[in-house]
């Protein structure tokens, strides 16, 4: 809710595509720039602990939010500032957040279903935010969107408090921050079915997934709407979202994650080719459902093989390197995005972004197709990584 009803102010006070995707930078980019640094908290700290004091500053910064636009003080440099500070909060918050699966989830068979159950929960709230934040804009106001925001973590603190988890392993602190940052690259050279995802997941983020960034303007120039049609087209999108993670949680065991990752980048593609040149709404939302289900998929695909094939003291570090290729390639692509849409128009933008997520996954078919070939054990890639280091530095 919170992010629609940025988007939404942005635009309302400035009708720029190009401001809208220097906001979406602003929040995240500094994700990019602090989520090595996050997974690296996350494998050296209690987990747990991390995830408390994220909740609490983005309490704060949803409150800080909400008094800046109900005081009738809102400007965009102040919106830009409070975006990087969540941006902050997030690079230590989802890596922490990600790696406490393995903490709660007592059989490892079911380390699979669990990390897609989690992403259908974020895309859940992806399909019911939007659709609820554009009522909300168009009843009260953006303030009080960000004070539902706010509010909803005292159910996170709630649903923390309640955990019961097993003792936090020990930790080891004696290497230097730099060293185990450097130790995270060199784990990947080691695990290749993870490294390959993790570029091409960079690629498409940096290239296709910012067709976010013009979505306000299919939602007030082409289709002739307002805030509840925004906050529809992404609902839409959200619903595609969590019928992939439905589907993705309900797979069997040993299904094949990389042909998977190959159809639903596709589907993808040809959801935001025809969405693109769809001028009846009804029709563009059946493409926007394409939409979302694709990238959804992709990203939850790419997680499932990061999380269930990484070594349990690399597991932070690699899940940061993972939101490093999405928070670090995605804002960029919003700037572009939104600078070449001002140019050729938000339709040729989600066309040419579609032709390029097409031609993405071709371009690594080879990898996509090849029979899985599994890296070495997690004990012998993290003492190759360590050994790589030492050599380096």
């Amino acid at each position: 809710m919170q992010r629609t009803a940025v988007v939404w102010v942005v635009y309302s006070m400035t009708n720029s595509a190009f401001l809208i995707g220097v906001t979406i930078f602003a929040e995240q980019f500094p994700s990019f720039l602090f989520s090595i640094p996050g997974g690296v908290a996350a494998d050296r700290y209690d987990r747990h602990k991390i995830i408390k004091i994220t909740q609490i500053l983005s309490i704060i910064q949803s409150v800080l939010m909400a008094v800046m636009v109900l005081t009738g003080h809102t400007t965009v440099w102040a919106i830009l500032v409070l975006s990087v500070i969540l941006g902050i909060i997030n690079a230590f918050d989802v890596p922490a957040r990600q790696a406490l699966v393995h903490e709660v989830v007592a059989d490892p068979a079911d380390l699979p279903s669990a990390i897609s159950l989690t992403t259908a929960m974020a895309s859940l709230a992806q399909l019911l935010g939007p659709v609820l934040s554009g009522v909300v804009l168009s009843l009260f106001g953006a303030a009080v969107c960000f004070f539902v925001n706010a509010a909803s973590f005292g159910a996170v603190m709630l649903s923390l408090a309640l955990m019961k988890l097993p003792a936090a392993p020990p930790r080891n602190k004696d290497k230097k921050v730099l060293a185990e940052f450097a130790e995270g690259f060199a784990y990947l050279r080691s695990a290749p079915n993870i490294g390959w995802m993790i570029i091409l997941l960079g690629l498409v983020s940096l290239l296709v997934l910012p067709y976010n960034t013009v979505l306000p303007v299919f939602a007030k120039v082409i289709f002739k709407g307002n805030a509840s049609t925004f906050g529809l087209i992404n609902g839409f999108i959200g619903a595609g979202a969590v019928a992939a993670t439905i589907f993705l949680a309900s797979r069997k065991p040993g299904a094949p994650l990389k042909k998977i990752l190959f159809i639903s980048t596709i589907v993808m593609g040809v959801g935001m080719i025809c969405f693109s040149q769809a001028r009846n709404f009804h029709a563009a939302m059946f493409f926007a459902m394409l939409m979302g289900f694709g990238g959804i998929a992709q990203f939850t695909v790419s997680n499932i093989v990061a999380q269930s094939e990484s070594a349990p003291g690399m597991r932070g570090r690699v899940i940061g390197i993972l939101l490093m290729a999405i928070f670090g390639m995605a804002p960029l692509g919003s700037v572009v995005a939104g600078a070449v849409s001002q140019r050729i128009g938000a339709p040729a933008t989600v066309l040419a972004q579609g032709i390029i997520a097409i031609a993405l996954v071709l371009l690594f078919t080879r990898f996509l197709m090849r029979p899985n070939v599994k890296p070495a054990t997690n004990d012998v890639a993290v003492q190759e990584a360590e050994e790589l280091v030492k050599e380096e530095l």
